[in-house]
């Protein structure tokens, strides 16, 4: 397709905005699912006649690491990238809502099911059979969340490329933050007023609603095709690759990005940011607690500081570097943000107040870094293999996404006091910052444009 049609498709702000709105609110619904048991720690660890199941720190550790195993050891979320490239947007993200909602629906069934004193040993823990069950519904449903990460990401370069693009990857973000954040809200007073199950039944409304919103958004994507493509192309040739891409995507291409240094060293980023960040949430809100005082109630609302203040702060970024440009800069400031964040959290100082002053500066550190991340790797990798490349990304991401949760939760064990465990994601944020400061060496020598504006005038 020449330039000029791929312009025609998306210069519509209506149409623009509508996509991100609808497929925003699908990937929101599967942010609020992702974390809607991180509250509950405390609650899950309560002996059964507690109403509890009897959890230990390291089975909720395993548990929060669960997410990313199918994604990373049967390399799912790789082949996820070759299914979009391959298959297109519309049909890899209703794949991807489907397995959320089976996922979570599997998770239910092992947090509600009595199953005795059953064990079974799994990757040398040994883990009651509510745990091993829940573990397997996250980590099916990690496939598609991880899956809906990438689709939603590549739908956004499609239609806002040479538009405000970390504009609107901004909001996509801020939208998930919100799911974040309702989650870490709301799921602890629900399962106290209710029962443990509960936040999971509301987890499973919520994904059916995200699965009918990206539907809208099939209808839609296939009309706007069908309108806005010439009526000379052949009838069944893919259109939505057509309008996507000017090439089709070929497993050679997979060559072209392993070989470019800006991909390895934004991947390098995401593994060691993500690994302090999103970990830390599932672990946060009993941090609030045991070393903070913070009621438990109360708890989740201070952890959910960080994805709330992303919420206003993501897209504001996003639009400066839409128009002024210094992606890096910002990267790297979010980056040693975060570093300050978690080295005061080791610290032996139990004040509420200096607890709410860092989750502050963790939310603006949370929504520099990603606001301009993004944005960068269309402008390294050909739209043709983003999708792809997307995936090795968050593939090797979940490696730390499911490593560190383990390593913290066996920490807590050893440490109560979170001082090891605060350190570990400190160093991991550090490492992270070291890493974009590389990232802004290897621009300069590339010409990436890293540092330029989005939008072009």
């Amino acid at each position: 397709m020449t330039e000029a049609i791929r312009h025609r498709l998306n210069d519509s702000p209506f149409a623009r905005w509508t996509v991100l709105i609808i497929v925003a609110t699908a990937m929101m619904m599967g942010y609020f699912v992702n974390d809607v048991m991180s509250p509950l720690e405390t609650l899950l660890e309560l002996p059964k006649s507690q109403g509890g199941l009897g959890w230990t720190p390291s089975d909720y550790g395993f548990f929060s690491g669960a997410g990313s195993f199918i994604n990373v050891f049967l390399l799912m979320l790789f082949f996820s990238g070759l299914i979009l490239d391959k298959m297109g947007i519309r049909f890899t993200g209703v794949l991807a809502c489907s397995l959320m909602a089976l996922g979570t629906l599997l998770k239910l069934y092992g947090v509600t099911t009595d199953f005795g004193d059953a064990e079974i040993a799994i990757f040398g823990f040994q883990l009651p059979m509510s745990v091993a069950v829940a573990s397997l519904g996250f980590a099916i449903f990690g496939v598609g969340y991880e899956m809906t990460g990438i689709t939603v990401s590549k739908a956004m370069v499609r239609w806002f490329t040479g538009h405000e693009l970390a504009l609107a990857m901004g909001i996509q973000l801020a939208m998930a933050r919100l799911g974040t954040a309702a989650a870490l809200s709301i799921s602890a007073p629900i399962a106290r007023h209710f029962s443990l199950s509960t936040p999971l039944l509301v987890s499973l409304a919520f994904l059916i609603i995200g699965l009918l919103a990206f539907l809208v958004f099939c209808v839609m994507d296939r009309r706007l095709d069908e309108r806005k493509l010439p009526a000379s192309w052949e009838e069944g040739q893919g259109v939505e690759e057509k309008s996507s891409s000017s090439e089709e995507f070929r497993f050679s291409d997979i060559g072209v990005t392993l070989r470019n240094p800006g991909f390895w060293l934004i991947t390098l980023f995401c593994v060691l940011f993500y690994s302090a960040v999103s970990p830390f949430l599932k672990f946060s809100t009993k941090l609030m607690v045991m070393k903070y005082g913070v009621d438990a109630d109360l708890a989740g609302f201070f952890s959910s500081i960080a994805p709330f203040g992303t919420i206003l702060m993501t897209p504001l970024f996003g639009l400066i570097y839409d128009r002024y440009g210094k992606g890096v800069t910002l990267v790297i400031t979010g980056a040693l943000m975060l570093t300050a964040v978690h080295f005061g959290f080791s610290l032996p100082i139990h004040s509420s107040t200096i607890a709410i002053a860092l989750m502050v500066t963790l939310s603006i550190g949370y929504s520099l870094a990603p606001a301009a991340l993004w944005p960068c790797v269309p402008k390294i990798i050909p739209l043709k293999c983003l999708g792809t490349a997307y995936s090795m990304i968050f593939f090797i991401q979940n490696f730390g996404r499911a490593i560190i949760p383990m390593f913290v939760g066996k920490a807590n064990e050893a440490d109560p006091t979170y001082t090891t465990s605060m350190l570990i994601f400190g160093f991991t944020a550090l490492g992270a910052a070291v890493t974009a400061i590389a990232m802004l060496v290897v621009d300069r020598k590339k010409h990436y444009g890293l540092q330029l504006p989005n939008i072009k005038k």
